[in-house]
Parts: structure tokens; sequence; C-alpha cells
């Protein structure tokens, strides 16, 4: 096997990138300035900090149309093709989203005296029977409860928070001002353009810290617009760029003035920044003598599951879905932390191969897309040697990747690369296991997802109306929510919705040692400022009218409405909303 398919996440190779690496003179410069500094942001009062939202907002909307042409430019997307509306939610509309509601919630703050207000929590706060304690976060507003048909989320609490003590655990940087300052390093993704400017803020706004943020050499080419929005912390000493590879990685890792470090990538980055390079590194692993001690959190890949819950569909419903799970792949090439990578389904269901086979019928109709992530040939070409079944599906021509799809995958072979391997290209397996009711297979599906797939990212689990009419069915679809350790759960609908609304927390299910770190330590987004999350839930319909624009089917309608939500979202106003529901309703 090679070491770009070892379990876990890739070892990404090297990318290549018109952006000079910043050499340590420029990189020691940077950390002086911002250990400088350190102490003053932490002093600026929670009201100011939303004055500075607003220039955020202000800075960045102007530059949101190049940001998505750049995007889609590097990842060899015509301006006007449909995939282009993906870069438009996962870019501009997100961090426009996490502005605003980062503002919102700094207002609260401000509103007590000296700082003593909390975020405003939207939704009721309850307690499950075991004590546990679910706060209602989504949706926030009324643009929340128009756009986003019927969607609902949760944060469950870790144990020991309760009703009363809740409040207390939101905002604490703000509630205690007497910590000394500190100087984080934020390693940026490749993938997704969001994800190292919303880590960036973060750091900042909920964490209290000052950022050196290192670029992913893959999305570099974003490096001078982001110093361009972000130029008002940038100018007070309170942020700096760098770039660079491993090498500029690892020297900034290293140095005495970086106090935490975050990453979004992979296990394997995670493992050499802890414990060192090669075997040496995996000595250290081994007898837990980690090299580096400072605090460090990450999100770092997922081999994540969906969940399909056997019940009475008809074609049309059995064709949403199909669209659904596609889409959960197709999104961005294939190239997420939570793509749909196993889809499980009853071995007893006499509806499965029709999914199968509807499912195949949606990847079909979906143009192959060029495979811009290193390594993605090579990643394929292992799963697909391990699987010579797989179905390639699309003409694929030039640096291209197909759809491919396995299924009928051996469950009892817990080891399979499908199960153990974050595939991060355009691949997908399915498998099925028996059992002798549907609720027996919901528990059987649930201790398959927590003990045989890697990751603790995000799952899926989708259930009909009906299904979910039938007492034993319900109590075992509630019992596989609470008993699914992942840090995102979407029932109807994809968890990986969670990275964008923002309220929501991303990250992998709190646990994981630094010898065993799988999907990671630590949340992000999270902007009512939770220090205790365990999960956020994510609840939908069976089918959600219309359509959602996220959907591979719907590409067209995307492209308009997620543009028209990042406008929104710079500038709030109800007169907006007739046309996006237009072009919602549309395409």
């Amino acid at each position: 096997m090679t070491t770009a398919t070892r379990p876990g996440a890739p070892q990404f190779p090297s990318a290549a990138t018109d952006i000079p690496a910043s050499d340590h003179a420029a990189l020691d410069a940077a950390l002086q300035e911002l250990h400088a500094h350190k102490d003053e942001w932490v002093a600026i009062g929670a009201r100011d900090r939303a004055a500075m939202m607003d220039t955020l907002i202000a800075d960045f909307a102007p530059l949101a149309d190049r940001w998505v042409a750049a995007c889609a430019q590097s990842k060899g997307l015509s301006a006007d093709a449909p995939a282009v509306g993906e870069e438009w939610a996962t870019g501009p509309y997100t961090l426009l989203k996490e502005f605003r509601q980062l503002r919102q919630s700094l207002l609260d703050i401000a509103a007590g005296s000296g700082d003593s207000g909390s975020p405003r929590i939207p939704g009721p706060v309850k307690t499950r029977s075991n004590g546990q304690v679910v706060a209602g976060v989504f949706p926030q507003n009324t643009y929340d409860r128009i756009f986003y048909g019927g969607l609902s989320a949760d944060i469950w609490m870790q144990p020991g928070v309760t009703k009363d003590t809740l409040a207390q655990t939101q905002a604490v940087v703000y509630h205690d001002k007497q910590h000394p300052g500190k100087v984080a390093l934020v390693l940026g993704a490749g993938n997704v353009s969001s994800i190292g400017p919303l880590d960036v803020l973060y750091k900042l706004f909920v964490e209290d810290q000052v950022v050196i943020f290192k670029a992913n050499p893959v999305n570099a080419y974003l490096g001078p617009l982001i110093e361009q929005a972000f130029r008002s912390l940038i100018a007070r000493g309170f942020l700096r760029m760098a770039y660079g590879g491993a090498a500029e990685g690892a020297y900034l890792c290293n140095s005495a003035l970086v106090d935490e470090i975050h990453i979004t990538g992979s296990d394997k980055t995670f493992d050499a920044i802890v414990f060192g390079p090669g075997a040496d590194g995996a000595q250290r692993k081994a007898e837990r003598r980690p090299l580096l001690t400072k605090r460090i959190t990450g999100e770092l890949g997922n081999v994540s599951p969906v969940i399909v819950v056997p019940g009475p569909w008809n074609a049309g419903e059995i064709a949403y879905q199909a669209a659904h799970i596609a889409s959960m792949l197709t999104n961005n090439a294939g190239f997420n932390c939570n793509a749909t990578r196993v889809i499980l389904q009853h071995a007893g269901w006499k509806q499965r191969d029709a999914l199968n086979a509807a499912i195949r019928g949606v990847l079909a109709k979906v143009p192959p897309r060029p495979a811009y992530y290193p390594g993605a040939q090579q990643r394929e070409q292992a799963f697909v040697a391990a699987h010579p079944e797989a179905e390639r599906i699309g003409a694929a021509t030039g640096d291209e990747l197909p759809w491919t799809f396995i299924t009928g995958v051996d469950p009892a072979r817990t080891d399979d690369i499908v199960f153990t391997t974050e595939a991060f290209c355009s691949l997908f397996a399915e498998t099925a296991l028996a059992a002798e009711s549907v609720a027996d297979y919901i528990e059987r599906a649930v201790a398959f997802a927590n003990d045989d797939i890697w990751g603790t990212l995000n799952a899926t689990l989708i259930v009909h109306p009906a299904s979910l009419r039938e007492p034993k069915v319900r109590t075992a679809v509630e019992r596989a929510i609470a008993n699914l350790r992942y840090g995102s759960i979407g029932v109807n609908y994809w968890a990986g919705t969670s990275f964008v609304l923002g309220v929501t927390t991303w990250g992998a299910f709190p646990g994981h040692s630094i010898e065993d770190i799988q999907s990671g330590v630590g949340v992000v987004h999270n902007t009512l400022m939770f220090d205790k999350p365990q999960k956020s839930v994510l609840r939908a319909p069976f089918r959600t009218t219309p359509t959602p624009p996220w959907f591979v089917t719907r590409a067209n309608a995307g492209r308009a409405v997620f543009r028209k939500l990042a406008q929104l979202e710079a500038a709030p106003s109800f007169g907006k909303v007739p046309s996006i529901v237009l072009s919602a309703l549309r395409g």
C-alpha cells in the first residue's frame, strides 16, 4: 500500500504554486509583530470587535466576484459552469454569514456589563433524559427560515453542562480578560476557500489569539485577496500571512513565539508536527513521546458514512435521495472531508438496488471534473486496484477523474480500504448489513460507523417519515443520533452542511488522544462560542421543497442562488428575498 493510501486521511504530495515561499526572516518578523500586539488584542472589547466585523464585511464583499473567479480558474471550471455555484456557497456566502453571526454574538456579549453578556441562543434549551443539555441554534432568523426549508440544528453539550451553567460556557474569553495574549498559527487547507479564513476568525474572535496564517500551496493564489479583505486586522498587527510548504510550516510550528496551532488537513501532517516525520516520528508516537507539546487543534478528515434506513420509498423519493447522496460526493469534485464515502444499507431492503441504480443515473449526468487536488489520480488507482469491480462512470479525459462507485463491499472485511481510508477524490462505496429488523439494522449500522469506519467528523442518516411513525424505528433513530460518535450528524440533510451554517460546530467528536487523533480535536465556526460542545445535530424533512440549490441536479439554480445569498449577507434587506426565491425555484 502506498503512503497516499495508508489508513486515515491522505498524505498529500507537495503542490506547486506561483506564490513565493516566505523566508525565515519574513516569518520571524511577522511573529515578532504579532507577539508585540497580542496583549493589545486581548484588551479590545466586544463592541469594538463588532465594529471590526462591519469593516471586514465592507472590505470583503466587493472582492467576492474576484474570489470566486480565482477559485473557478484554479479548479479548471469555466466562468459559467454550474459548479461555480459551489464556490459561491462555500466561499463568499459562508464567510459573510460567519462575519454577520460573529458580529451579532459580539453585540450580545457587549450588552452585558463589562462584556459579561453571552451570545443569544435562538432556539429552546432542553435537557435530555440522561441530563445532557441541548441548545437549539438554527434557524437564527427569518432569512434562515425562508431559505433552509425546515432545516433545524441543535448543539449537544458535553456531560456536566447544565441549563443553569450553559451561559457560563459561552464566550469564556470575554468574561475573563486577565489571561495573557497568545500567538496562534493557522495552517490552511487547500480545497475549500473559506476554511483558512474561518479558522483565522475563530482563533481571533472566539479564542482571543492573534494569528499567523500560512496559506496552503494548493490555494495560495487567494493570499493576496485575503490580505486585502483582512487588511484592517493586518494593519493593526493582529494578523499576518505566510506562504510556503511543509518546510515553512515546520519552521513556524517550532517557533518559540507560536503558542498554539490549528490545522485543517491530514492526520499524517498532524503526526509529523507532533511527533516528527518518518520512522523516528512513528517510534516516538508509539512511545507517547511528542516533540511538540504546545496546544494543537485540528480537523483532519473523515470516511463519511451515510446510513440509509429502509422504508416505503416511492420512485420520486428514490430519485430525490439518490441526488442527495450523489451531491455529497460530486460537490467540489469529491475533494471534501465531508463527502459521502460509504453508504450503509440494509441487506434485506427490497429497494436497495433501485437506490444504487438511481445514484448511478445521477452520476452519469454529471460531467467529470478536473482532479485538481494533488495525488488524486494515484488515490483513485489504489482504490480501484483493491476493487477491480469498481464502476467508473463518465467519460473522463485529460486531468479529469470519473465518478467511481464501488457497491456490495463485504462488511465483514473491516480492514477494507473503503472503510479505513479517506479517498479524497471522486469515489465512494456502498455496503449492506444483514439484520432481522429495521431497528436492529439501525443499531448495527451505528456500531459499524462508530467502530469500523475511520474518523468522527460527520455522518448522515436518511429515514422516511413513514418509518418514523413506527415506534421501534423512531426509538432506534433517536438512539442512533445519541450514540453516533461524530461531531456533526445530519438527519435527512447532508451533515456537511454544518460546515456552512456557521452557528453549528465543525470538528471531530471529542475524546481523541494525540496518539490516535483520527478526525482531530477541538472545533471551529461555533459562532455562539460554546466552550464545551459535543456535537451538532441537523434535522430536516425527508424531502425539502424546493430541492436545495446545492443538489447537483440543481446546479444552475445554485450558481444564482448562492451569489445572491452572499449579497444578502453583505447587506441584508427583505427586498432581496423575492429574487432569491425566484432563482431557487428555477433551474
